[in-house]
Parts: C-alpha cells; sequence; structure tokens
C-alpha cells in the first residue's frame, strides 16, 4: 500500500478545539442563579493563578455593576447609567427570549481577591470571568 493511500500517512487539518467548562461548576451557577440574595464561599484557578470570593448570580452581579457606574465622574458618566439594562436588552433581543435556556456560560464573584503565582494580589467588588477559563475549583476560601 503506497503512502498516497494509506489513511495513517494522509496530511490532515488542524483540528481546532476550545476549553470546555467544568459541567458541575456550571450546574453550581445555574443553581446559584435561582436566587439573586445567595452567595457561596469559592476559589477558582484561573489562567495560573488563585482568585477567592462570593459566588453570586448574574442578576446580582448585574445589578451591583449597575450601581457601580453610577459612581463614575467624568463627560460619559451619564451615558453609563443604563448600560448594563441595555446589554440585558441586547442579549434577549439576540437570544428571542428573556432567559437562556443553556447552560451557564459566564460566572461572577463579589469581593474577588486573585493571587498570582509571585504572592501580589488584587481586590475587586465584581468581577466576571467565562467558565472555560476556569481550570479548577473549590467551595470555600483560603485561610
Amino acid at each position: 500500500m503506497s503512502a498516497e493511500h494509506d489513511p495513517l500517512h494522509q496530511p490532515s487539518a488542524p483540528i481546532v478545539t476550545e476549553p470546555v467548562p467544568d459541567l458541575q461548576l456550571q450546574l453550581l451557577v445555574r443553581l446559584l442563579g435561582q436566587d439573586a440574595e445567595a452567595a457561596l464561599p469559592i476559589t477558582l484557578t484561573v489562567g495560573g493563578a488563585f482568585l477567592h470570593g462570593d459566588l453570586i448570580s448574574h442578576e446580582a452581579w448585574t445589578t451591583g455593576w449597575a450601581h457601580s457606574l453610577h459612581g463614575v465622574d467624568g463627560p460619559g458618566a451619564k451615558l453609563l447609567e443604563r448600560f448594563p439594562e441595555q446589554v440585558d436588552e441586547v442579549v434577549e433581543e439576540k437570544q428571542g427570549r428573556s432567559v437562556p435556556q443553556r447552560l451557564p456560560q459566564w460566572i461572577h464573584l463579589r469581593d474577588a481577591t486573585g493571587v498570582a503565582a509571585g504572592g501580589g494580589s488584587a481586590v475587586m467588588p465584581l468581577w466576571r470571568g467565562r467558565l472555560a477559563d476556569v481550570s479548577g475549583w473549590s467551595l470555600g476560601k483560603p485561610k
């Protein structure tokens, strides 16, 4: 059999892969989304760094984000006041329904602290990240 007809020696097109979110974490995020008041302490590994804070719903994050935009000063501050609602309107319009039926693709934390390998840290009142970028997680925060 010649290499030309041998399937093991045929050039193949590159395969493009995307990170896949952890199903259990997606289900936990979806469960938490049922109560805008709920929060769970969680530690994530994202990009080789640790991130810990309170896991909150998308609704709680949107409310906090909208509130933080009211504190922005400058000539464009008035434009930002309705920005979160406009984003939600566009998402609803694109999806054709008000509640997405698929599993969540984003994770939201309140009072998040990021700790890099060198020991430096950053504190963020609100944080939003792509679930597919989370490579590990644990309930609870470091002591």
